[in-house]
């Protein structure tokens, strides 16, 4: 009966410090100098695949779409249901709507994720 009770308390403690680890948006550099991507690619000082960064530095996009949308600012709607097509017209996404019952609840895109907020009067 006791090993149930420690893997419980294992798996609780594990749940717990997934529950408090951060995500760090934005370009890291690993230990070695080498930029690490938004999927976190980053190489070995010895692996085969740096060959094709010899006498050149590893190009990373700087600009990742999580931290893009993190810089818009939450859209304030009159309407209880709003709908999101991604506003590009052609570029945009499937229109979805959204609905925004509660007070202090922000609805969120699935596709673009932008958010929306009702407006209380």
């Amino acid at each position: 009966m006791a090993a149930p009770c420690a893997t419980f308390r294992s798996l609780a403690l594990l749940r717990q410090a997934a529950a408090v680890s951060l995500r760090c948006y934005g370009v890291r550099v690993s230990a070695t100098g080498e930029m690490v991507t938004h999927t976190g690619q980053v190489y070995d000082e010895k692996d085969y695949r740096r060959a094709r960064f010899v006498g050149r530095q590893k190009e990373v996009n700087k600009n990742f779409a999580i931290d893009l949308i993190a810089e818009q600012p939450v859209s304030e709607v009159e309407s209880r249901i709003i709908s999101c097509d991604g506003g590009g017209g052609a570029l945009g996404h499937p229109k979805v709507y959204i609905n925004l019952d509660k007070e202090t609840k922000t609805g969120t895109c699935g596709y673009c994720g932008l958010q929306f907020k009702q407006k209380h009067h």
